[in-house]
């Protein structure tokens, strides 16, 4: 495997902690510690005794419980903790495809999102949206780009950077297609939550479809990137016994401190939506 440089990646290692002003990045405002620990009373006393050994390797129960309220038929023993999005798309990458295997993913997109699974050896596709038609993607051009050796469509919505949010009939068209052959969908959903309406709001794909993969992550909704967590929900029993075998091999297991305080943030997303969105007061 040889990775090309990840280029967004290498500008923000030159510019993001040197200039005055970020305006390119695509996160909320961070929150400050003591403010997420405000949420519950005595997190800040139970944080200061947290012991520091290593975690479960799956991720913490109590965090794995937390994201399940992200979903509508996901239950923790479906949800695989990583540390951060990036892990989770480069393990899943290693593991559902190989070699000679096809891959669509819908375009532009995140780099990694096409790289990793280029750098294994697969073929891939880019599903591009119509940016005369705000980045709506066609079906019909993903029917006919679909090979006997597709095995993953990666899809990204909200979309970044188009901010492209299909409507659920695409959904569920997109999931028939993949009943009909067989294909994964890995939807990475990390800018879920982030929609101006929240009655646009989509459901979760591993939700929707029992092969899927859902990608979720601390950094963009809830301004927490610095905990570097993020995670994946999935019914398919034998891709997530395998995707945690592989992760033995990168991370292991999360930090505990992290795990912690993204436990806090999922369990009072409701009552705080706005204070963890975006740094404005309730």
């Amino acid at each position: 495997m040889r990775l090309d440089p990840f280029r967004l990646e290498r500008y923000f290692a030159k510019h993001e902690f040197s200039a005055p002003y970020l305006l390119c990045s695509s996160d909320c405002e961070s929150m400050e510690l003591g403010d997420l620990l405000a949420l519950e009373p005595g997190a800040s006393d139970r944080f200061a005794s947290l012991w520091l050994g290593y975690t479960d390797s799956l991720g913490d129960p109590e965090l794995r419980q937390a994201i399940t309220t992200q979903y509508e038929h996901i239950v923790a023993d479906q949800v695989l903790v990583h540390s951060g999005a990036e892990e989770a798309i480069y393990n899943f990458m290693n593991v559902a495809i190989g070699p000679g295997d096809h891959v669509v993913v819908q375009a532009p997109y995140y780099q990694s999102l096409g790289e990793v699974a280029r750098s294994i050896g697969a073929d891939v596709s880019e599903w591009p949206g119509d940016p005369g038609r705000a980045w709506e993607l066609d079906l019909g051009f993903l029917a006919s780009t679909l090979t006997p050796r597709t095995k993953v469509v990666v899809v990204n919505f909200p979309h970044n950077p188009t901010g492209f949010l299909p409507t659920s009939a695409f959904l569920r068209e997109l999931s028939q297609l993949s009943d009909q052959h067989g294909f994964i969908i890995f939807s990475d959903e990390v800018y879920r939550g982030l929609e101006l309406d929240p009655s646009d709001r989509l459901p979760a794909f591993a939700d929707v479809n029992d092969r899927a993969v859902s990608l979720g992550v601390m950094s963009k909704a809830y301004g927490l990137a610095g905990l570097r967590i993020g995670w994946i929900a999935t019914h398919d029993e034998r891709l997530f016994r395998e995707l945690a075998a592989f992760k033995d091999y990168t991370t292991i297991c999360n930090s505990a401190p992290s795990e912690f305080l993204a436990t806090i943030a999922l369990r009072h997303t409701g009552n705080s939506w706005r204070l963890l969105h975006c740094g404005i007061p309730v």
